[in-house]
């Protein structure tokens, strides 16, 4: 007997249970909403069970619904492995590798070596942003293949990592921000005293970490690097940013650098897990190690 529920199925759920919504969920998959809801409701009819409780003012998970997501992904990270397995078996490189990255680090530095990796492989490229515990959450459950993000306090025992550069974080405000009136310096208890602007954390089992924030300070989190960038200029808190980016909007006066503050420097690791080395996953930590440049 086939099952009705199908690998394009558990990728629609996984999807809106990612972005939060059908629609946010269509434009990844570059579906239409109305065909992505489609499949779901015929889902539901065909398993005579309810997937999503449609009784508020949006959609959620029932109970049965949140076991097929679970287990669903289970499925798919299974299946791909299986694909990949299949590939390197075949011709040493790897069909699909998935590089996560922390949201403070731009995309567009990945840019050269996925075109590099073009020159050589025919392996597809997923470069996948993440935030804080989700870097790591990532990479430990097999979403990601290789991870770039600042490093920790402690390291996972069971990854390779080197340190591949640095960065230089600063505090910013708008410039017409009322932290610009104070004067001293910037320590914790003065920082206390007004909102701070963060990404939230993209990790969905691990314990979420905040980093920069006081326990008793208001905040506003947004979800993505570049929504913190704009509610930083649009004066709706104080936060840190990368120098490389922080300077073109400080230079502009967009920002402004809040007085008494201090850089910060922070290694960037590589990190990837010590089995399943394929062609592809090599080429990538070679080029990174030697090519990176970000500061």
């Amino acid at each position: 007997m086939n099952s009705p529920i199908t690998l394009e199925a558990l990728h629609i759920l996984d999807a809106i249970d990612r972005r939060g919504s059908f629609a946010a969920a269509a434009n990844e998959l570059d579906r239409a909403p109305s065909s992505l809801s489609y499949q779901i409701q015929k889902l539901e009819q065909d398993l005579d069970i309810m997937i999503f409780d449609r009784s508020g003012h949006k959609a959620a998970f029932t109970d049965a619904g949140t076991l097929i997501l679970e287990q669903g992904r289970n499925i798919l990270t299974a299946t791909q492995e299986l694909v990949n397995q299949a590939s390197l078996l075949a011709n040493g490189w790897e069909l699909d590798l998935t590089v996560a990255f922390d949201g403070i680090i731009p995309i567009t530095h990945f840019f050269p070596m996925v075109d590099a990796l073009g020159q050589v492989s025919k392996t597809r490229v997923r470069l996948q942003e993440e935030i804080l515990a989700g870097c790591w959450e990532a990479l430990s459950d097999g979403r990601a293949d290789l991870l770039v993000c600042p490093k920790p306090a402690s390291l996972p025992q069971d990854l390779k990592t080197e340190t591949i550069g640095y960065l230089n974080m600063i505090w910013v405000a708008a410039p017409n921000h009322y932290v610009h009136k104070r004067s001293g310096v910037f320590d914790e208890q003065a920082r206390e005293k007004y909102r701070v602007v963060a990404i939230a954390d993209t990790a969905r089992e691990q314990p979420a970490i905040s980093v920069n924030i006081l326990q008793k300070q208001p905040r506003l989190t947004v979800t993505a690097f570049n929504s913190k960038v704009e509610a930083l200029k649009e004066g709706l808190g104080i936060g840190t940013l990368p120098t490389h980016v922080a300077m073109p909007l400080i230079e502009s006066g967009e920002l402004k650098q809040i007085d008494g503050s201090d850089e910060r420097g922070i290694d960037i690791i590589l990190a990837w897990k010590r089995s399943q080395m394929g062609e592809a996953k090599s080429w990538c930590i070679k080029y990174l190690k030697q090519h990176w440049s970000l500061k």
